[in-house]
């Protein structure tokens, strides 16, 4: 998996990309789906491009990693209700 870059471009990037899916997690949960299936949706299809993209074995030791970065609150958005 290539290496994080932490450019303001790249942070830029995340940003719009997290602001596409977030949106589109709106629309779907507003439409009736249940949230829980959107985020399992979700979770298959990101781990299924990273599979794509990177190999089986790369991405099995980067969700290794996810229970602590999960606890360490780097998943963790804070939405604002409008």
């Amino acid at each position: 998996m290539p290496e994080e870059d932490n450019g303001e471009e790249a942070q830029r990037s995340r940003q719009a990309a997290l602001r596409y899916i977030l949106d589109a997690w709106e629309e779907a949960v507003y439409d009736g789906l249940d949230p829980d299936c959107v985020a399992t949706a979700a979770i298959f299809a990101a781990l299924s491009d990273m599979i794509a993209s990177y190999g089986e074995e790369p991405v099995a030791i980067m969700a290794e990693r996810l229970p602590q970065r999960i606890r360490n609150g780097e998943f963790t958005v804070i939405r604002t209700l409008q």
